[in-house]
């Protein structure tokens, strides 16, 4: 599995819901169209991560849709996910390669030209570069000028995403940049309908070139 689509990126959080309402969401998003998803748990343990991601797994197979599982190559092995999402502080790119083979997705996480150029050369697929703007989710972010994301994206020739903060309101401020797509968390699980969010969210990044 390598081929995929980057356009639009779902990113989750499963923070305040219930399996069954996260399951839901996820499904609702998956309708309306996204073509990438990320789980992303940042405080379950390995079994509990692995256990919804094996839920989850199965409800992405429904709608093809790559699953790719955030920080933890081990997760992604024991549930077969298409690929894995790695920042700095995670594996390095080249060991996850290794361990993960060429046949699976691996993505990184990217803030300056030089970190993309390394983590092009160790073997990533894709980057993640923000955040664009501040972020309500539990992780960590520090502030990407559209600037840099421009540059990153001239600078490496696999598709470079924009994350944080984004939503159908703000991302006029990506128009111009030659993106592949855009990542979304917030914009999808606290909306009152992800399946329209993610049409709405979709179909705004198509009219101003961003996918």
């Amino acid at each position: 599995m390598k081929k995929f689509d980057p356009s639009l990126y779902f990113i989750t959080d499963s923070t305040n819901y219930t399996e069954e309402e996260f399951l839901y969401r996820v499904e609702q998003a998956l309708k309306g169209g996204a073509t990438l998803l990320q789980l992303r748990e940042k405080n379950k343990s390995t079994r509990e991560y692995i256990e919804l991601a094996e839920k989850v797994h199965d409800t992405a197979k429904r709608y093809n849709v790559p699953l790719i599982i955030d920080d933890r190559v081990d997760v992604a092995l024991a549930v077969d996910a298409e690929g894995v999402h790695l920042g700095a502080e995670d594996m390095t790119i080249a060991q996850a390669r290794k361990i993960l083979g060429d046949g699976k997705i691996i993505g990184a996480t990217a803030k300056t030209v030089p970190w993309a150029l390394d983590v092009y050369g160790q073997g990533a697929d894709y980057l993640g570069v923000g955040a664009i703007y501040p972020t309500t989710t539990k992780v960590k972010t520090v502030l990407t000028s559209t600037d840099t994301l421009r540059d990153i994206c001239k600078a490496v020739p696999i598709p470079v995403n924009a994350i944080g903060g984004l939503n159908k309101g703000n991302i006029d401020i990506l128009a111009g940049i030659p993106i592949a797509g855009i990542c979304a968390v917030s914009a999808i699980m606290k909306a009152d309908d992800p399946k329209t969010a993610v049409e709405e969210l979709k179909a705004r990044a198509q009219e101003l070139g961003l996918c």
